[in-house]
């Protein structure tokens, strides 16, 4: 198995085997805590080669920095079935989630596993936007100490 793209964004959708994504981010700038994401989708782009054939299940977790869930666990029965003439398949998943709540500021991540085995972790901050302030819009090469708030 092959993890060709793990992200979490504002939508996407499967168009006949292409994956559209809108959105894509990994922070969250949160005017008040806890606080509610309202919409979001994990979407991940998996390629399956012949041993990976059979029932799998693939379980997406969102954890808190200490590795403890913040909602239940997603589970997704996968069959994987490889026909005579190809070596691999794609398959896309898209799970949308509403309502999220984060209980404080600080490092999350989406865990992806398949089988109880990880693969791939999607990392999220959620940073408290103080009263009356903005996010920043910090280019990697930029230190952060001396980035300018954006208006």
């Amino acid at each position: 198995m092959n993890i060709q793209v793990a992200v979490l964004c504002d939508a996407a959708t499967d168009d006949n085997g292409k994956l559209n994504l809108l959105g894509a981010f990994d922070t969250i700038y949160a005017p008040q805590l806890p606080a509610v994401h309202p919409q979001c989708a994990v979407a991940l782009r998996v390629t399956f080669m012949s041993g990976d054939e059979g029932q799998r299940k693939l379980k997406l977790n969102f954890v808190n920095a200490d590795g403890k869930s913040i909602m239940p666990p997603i589970e997704i029965p996968v069959a994987v079935a490889l026909p005579d003439d190809v070596h691999f398949v794609t398959r896309n998943f898209i799970v949308n989630i509403q309502g999220l709540k984060f209980p404080e500021a600080g490092l999350y991540s989406v865990d992806v596993r398949l089988d109880d085995k990880s693969h791939a972790a999607i990392p999220l901050w959620v940073k408290h936007l103080q009263p009356g302030g903005m996010g920043v819009n910090v280019p990697l090469s930029t230190d952060p100490s001396t980035a300018r708030r954006k208006h």
